[in-house]
């Protein structure tokens, strides 16, 4: 992911949040700063932001280009721009309160989601999603990995390639899933599902079947993640978590738009097989449906 290439119109903050994690703790407190206030980091000279931050400029100027930026004043534009760019509604703080009307819950939730969607649509690189798409169409089986909220949406990939007669497998218990490992192959593809890209049960099945010779994927919030190094293709997805929206709130909606993707792709580049297979499966359920509504009556 590159932050100042001009390719996409990538959400800065998203980029901060992204890699969040991997950052210093000098560089954490600056990158925080960032996302809670980044029209006061559009408006300020890196001389008004040290003095804001309490922080020097040669540390300001280190996190900005551990963000991806090549100074101070291209991360300062890149987020003038993204401010110019939000509508009123997004740049209100939205996180919820304890005693915000349901009314608010609802607004600040879907907010909260259409922004993870429209962060990780725009950070999603289409020539790493088409490498992901080319070898799950092509492989002998698809195995997936995730734990928690990671879990389903592994899941929900698996009954997705399911019917369309992709061979796909979710596991979410570690010793299952290193069992599958370790009977990968050259050819087959194993995807890690982790809002971190840290979870021990993720990263050591992706290791084992790395080591096996199939072609790794990553689906994770944090491109620079232990998982993210595991992998031959790093999808990155976008959520802010917040006290009412922990990690496995703040990441499925954005990880199922990637699923959802990848699903289409590949219903796309087999869409001779595809077609036959919903039918064939659509037929199935209609039938069953059906037969439960004569013997209900």
């Amino acid at each position: 992911m590159n932050a100042h290439d001009g390719s996409a119109p990538v959400s800065p903050v998203a980029t901060v949040r992204a890699v969040l994690p991997s950052l210093t703790p000098a560089a954490q407190a600056i990158a925080r700063l960032i996302l809670d206030d980044p029209g006061l980091v559009a408006r300020s000279t890196i001389t008004e932001f040290s003095a804001a931050s309490g922080t020097s400029e040669a540390t300001i100027v280190r996190t900005a280009r551990a963000l991806g930026f090549a100074g101070y004043s291209q991360l300062r534009f890149a987020l003038a721009a993204a401010v110019a760019r939000a509508t009123p509604e997004r740049l209100v703080p939205g996180d919820l309160a304890p005693d915000d009307p349901l009314t608010d819950v609802i607004a600040k939730v879907a907010r909260a989601e259409s922004e993870a969607l429209a962060d990780t649509a725009a950070q999603l690189d289409p020539d790493r999603l088409g490498a992901v798409v080319e070898a799950v169409a092509g492989a002998r089986r698809i195995d997936v990995y995730g734990v928690g909220a990671s879990g389903l949406v592994a899941a929900d990939m698996e009954q997705k390639l399911m019917r369309i007669g992709r061979p796909c497998h979710s596991f979410t218990d570690a010793h299952l899933a290193l069992t599958s490992a370790a009977l990968v192959r050259s050819g087959d593809v194993v995807v890690g599902v982790s809002c971190t890209g840290e979870t021990p049960d993720v990263l050591a099945p992706v290791e084992v079947a790395r080591k096996a010779g199939a072609t790794t994927v990553a689906i994770t919030n944090n491109p620079r993640s232990s998982l993210a190094e595991l992998a031959d293709h790093v999808l990155v997805s976008a959520g802010r978590e917040t006290a009412f929206r922990p990690g496995a709130l703040a990441s499925r909606i954005s990880q199922l738009l990637i699923v959802d993707c990848i699903f289409v792709g590949t219903a796309q580049r087999t869409f001779d097989t595809s077609d036959a297979a919903l039918r064939a499966t659509r037929d199935a359920l209609g039938a069953f449906l059906a037969d439960g509504r004569r013997r209900g009556r």
